[in-house]
This record gives structure tokens, sequence and C-alpha cells, in this order.
């Protein structure tokens, strides 16, 4: 049995960080003070956790000697701020924004896949999540990886507004009102009209043609299944979807592994649930997953014209399932073995 922790959250009122607070409220260790921080607007609102209201703290000054783990879900350019403070009143921050997924000497982590990774956390007294679609696909690839090796991904990934934040759910619901009344839509989170369309970029284009969210799932994929010449091809699409992102997955293995006996893997896997039938009539959709914590997994089947591959489709809640999750299910293992 661990002792009690106190755990400050910032960010908390972002759609992330709220996810944060669900599993936090069911998390199995002993929680002790909870503070509520924002490094901006939220300041003074009050945000309920266990029934009970909890005032949110400006972050500038909150003494984080306080509490011994803090989760961050306030985005890249709080992270940056206020993580070396943290971390240097030894605190040990989880943090889900990218600023530092990259870093040598940050452990890249998802629960239950490099676990094991978490003991690195002394080095600067952080740990990073990687991004929700990379999260789903690496719990997908796992027992694949274990079980016969892996050569080869390439994944088209269906993401939805929410990975945009509130403001992309607020701009897909206004453009589907104004377009069902007639009126003229606006474009401010996305360059083009996201409501009854798709836009096959999510991030900024890089030089090499690809965008900033296909690289993050090329470096994160390599670095937290610990293989960094790993062929990976992803394209990111956004999708008008509230919440729930859709992959199709494509891999190559190094010895064959045929489409039963790989759900079979996913069968015995803990971290993800086949919903697939051999008849095609059942898979997973974001409906499916929306405010859930299931990776779920279908259309299971041998790629045609190559003896290694397999195709499927992987969905999953990007809020619920995806960084929030993996934070706080590294907050729990981190407890367990530290505390």
């Amino acid at each position: 049995m661990t002792g009690t922790v106190n755990i400050a959250v910032l960010g908390a009122t972002t759609l992330a960080g709220e996810a944060v607070l669900t599993h936090l409220a069911k998390c199995q260790f002993s929680l002790g003070k909870l503070f509520l921080l924002s490094p901006s607007l939220s300041v003074g609102d009050d945000v309920q956790f266990r029934f009970r209201d909890i005032t949110v703290l400006d972050a500038a000054t909150f003494d984080f000697s306080q509490v011994q783990l803090a989760i961050f879900t306030a985005g890249a350019e709080a992270a940056a701020h206020f993580a070396p403070i943290a971390a240097a009143a030894g605190c040990v921050v989880i943090d889900t924004s990218p600023q530092f997924r990259m870093d040598a000497d940050v452990p890249l982590v998802v629960a239950g896949v490099n676990s094991e990774r978490i003991a690195d956390f002394t080095k600067r007294n952080i740990i990073a999540c990687p991004n929700a679609a990379t999260t789903h696909l690496l719990l997908s690839l796992k027992p694949i990886v274990d079980a016969v090796g892996l050569s080869r991904v390439s994944i088209a990934t269906y993401q939805a507004v929410s990975g945009s934040g509130k403001a992309g759910v607020d701009e897909l619901a206004d453009q589907s009102r104004a377009i069902f009344n007639l009126t003229e839509t606006e474009n401010i989170v996305y360059s083009r009209r996201i409501s009854f369309n798709i836009l096959p970029q999510v991030g900024d284009l890089m030089d090499n043609g690809y965008s900033v969210e296909e690289m993050k799932m090329v470096d994160e994929t390599r670095k937290v299944l610990a293989l960094p010449n790993l062929a990976v091809n992803p394209t990111a699409v956004r999708v008008p979807v509230f919440y729930g992102h859709g992959q199709v997955v494509e891999i190559v293995t190094q010895r064959k592994l045929a489409a039963g006996d790989a759900t079979a893997l996913w069968e015995n896997s803990d971290a993800v649930t086949v919903m697939n039938t051999p008849d095609g009539a059942v898979y997973p959709t974001p409906i499916d997953t929306a405010g859930d914590d299931a990776v779920l997994i279908g259309r299971i089947r041998e790629t045609i014209g190559d003896a290694l591959g397999l195709s499927y489709w992987v969905v999953a809640d990007n809020i619920h399932a995806g960084s929030a999750l993996n934070s706080v299910r590294i907050a729990e293992e981190w407890v367990a073995e530290f505390i």
C-alpha cells in the first residue's frame, strides 16, 4: 500500500484536464491534496471534483514543493515555463504536451507499452506522454511487436476536432449550426471549413511535405518502441467528428502473423478490445468510444499482396483514452514504485 500523494493539475479546465480529473477521481492510489492550476484565464474558477468545488489557482504563484506529482495539460508554452520550476521544487511532472517528448533525457511513456522507462524520470523530474493518436497506435502495436516483430507501419489517422481543444469543438458546432440556418460560416481554428468536410492536414506542413502531427507519430512511435529506424508512414486527416480518433493501420511484421492469430493476441491484451466479426459486420466507430477509456480494434484482415502484411482499424476517444488516461496510469505506476 502506497502513501498519500498530493497532486497538482495544470490546465484543469481544458478538455484534457477535465478528463484527467475524471480519471483521478477513480485512481488506484491514495490521493491527498489536489491543487488545480491555470497559467491564465481560468484562475479563480471553481471546478467540481468528487462532489466538492476546488478553486483554480494561479500557477505563477504556486509552490510546487507542496505536491509530489503534477500533471500538465496546458500546452507546450506553459510546460516549457512551469515544468522546470516544478521539477526544481522536487515535483515530478507528467506532461501531455509536445514540449519534452523528443528530449533525449526525458522518458516518453505509454503505460503498459514501455512502463520501464518511467524510472528515467530522475534525470529531469519530467515524464512525457505521446499524443493521443500515437498512444492508441502503440497500445495496438505492442502485442504484435512482442510476438512477431515489426518492419513497417503505415497509418491514416482520422482525427476528431476535440484534438484542437474546446475551440475545435466550438468551430464544428458553430459551422454546422450556420449551415443548417443558411448563414455564413467562419473559419478560425482551421484554414478551411471543417463542417461537412475533411481536411487532409493536421498541423503545419514541414519541408518534407509531412505535417507536424504526422512527424509526431513518426518520432514518438520510434522512441517509445525503441526502434529508431522503424519505417513509419502516416497521413493525418481532420474529420467533422467531435470525439474519437480513428486509424487505418497497415503493418508489415518480421514473421508471418495470420489475421486470426493477431485477433487472439489482441483479445488476450488488457490494453485493447476487439470489436470484430469474420463477416465484417461488426466494427467500432467513434460513437462507440465517446467518453470511454477503451481502445477498440476491428476490420482485421491480411494485406493483399504481402505475405507479412496485416491491416486493421483502431478507434478511441482522443480525450479520455489518450494522453489524459495515459498520464494518470503513469502516475499510478510511479506512485506504486517510488512512493
